[in-house]
């Protein structure tokens, strides 16, 4: 079964660039709702903004230092999903990420390289797709039952589902759906088309997700770092108290000589008291 190909099978009962077509549109529901999302949210505003702001405020930096921190930024805050500071929730981050661009990948290919008729698809595709599929359900349930802070934090049941949940409940829903009807055969049955309708929704829905974020956050990661290169900081603490502009930011007198690991005790056990 993880060899075979399910698109070619489900395509031999469909229209002629059904499922060419379907990514396509899908591909360019994610481009127009995350452009409305940036801009809806004001996301570009800011950062366009704030770049203007920091023009001639702290130090030059330089070309040769803005590659290095590009390639930080790619290295440490996209590939490895450095601003986690949770171990647990980066690990299934990491396995959602990568095990999803593994198996979008994997589909892209098997739809429009082939498709039901053409030749004989390699192997290691749907391997691939298999295991990029396998990837997103262990980090997505992983997060999903036992990391996210409203049921590791907070006591609420599993169940609960607020609008913040909507990228990651659709992702999981649509390759649950998607493994199951590849199990069964890969026909155009009903389970072909309910994993159909989630995959609309996972991808329709990025104006009301979180799946934007996967775009602009590096952005922001790259205005970050260079903000603290250039000594401008966007106006965010630093990690010293020795900046009496950063001392007077604490409304108590009484916080604003303490020092930096003052109250770090409550790191010390979870917070799990409900």
């Amino acid at each position: 079964m993880p060899s075979v190909n399910p698109f070619a099978v489900a395509g031999a009962s469909l229209p002629a660039g059904f499922l060419q077509w379907f990514l396509v549109v899908m591909a360019l529901a994610v481009v127009i709702g995350t452009l409305f999302d940036t801009v809806h949210k004001g996301s570009a505003k800011y950062f366009f903004a704030n770049m203007r702001k920091s023009q001639g405020r702290g130090r030059e930096v330089h070309g040769g230092e803005r590659v290095s921190i590009a390639a930080q930024t790619v290295l440490v805050d996209v590939l490895a999903s450095g601003e986690f500071c949770n171990p647990k929730r980066r690990v299934a981050h990491l396995l959602g990420m990568y095990g999803f661009v593994i198996y979008l990948v994997a589909t892209a290919v098997m739809v429009f390289a082939y498709p039901a008729g053409a030749t004989v698809t390699p192997a290691v595709w749907p391997t691939l797709w298999w295991i990029g599929a396998i990837l997103v359900l262990v980090g997505g349930y992983w997060f999903w039952f036992f990391i996210r802070v409203d049921v590791s934090a907070e006591g609420h049941t599993p169940f609960r589902l607020v609008k913040a949940d909507l990228f990651v409940l659709s992702l999981v829903v649509s390759v649950t759906l998607g493994v199951i009807w590849a199990a069964a055969g890969g026909s155009a049955g009903l389970l072909f088309w309910l994993y159909i309708i989630a995959t609309i929704v996972l991808f329709g829905g990025v104006p009301w997700s979180k799946f934007a974020h996967m775009f602009f956050k590096p952005a922001a990661a790259y205005e970050k770092r260079v903000s603290r290169a250039n000594g401008t900081a966007a106006n965010l603490p630093t990690q010293t108290r020795d900046d009496p502009e950063q001392q007077k930011r604490h409304s108590m007198e009484l916080l604003q000589n303490a020092p930096m690991d003052m109250g770090l005790g409550i790191k010390r056990e979870a917070p799990r008291h409900y």
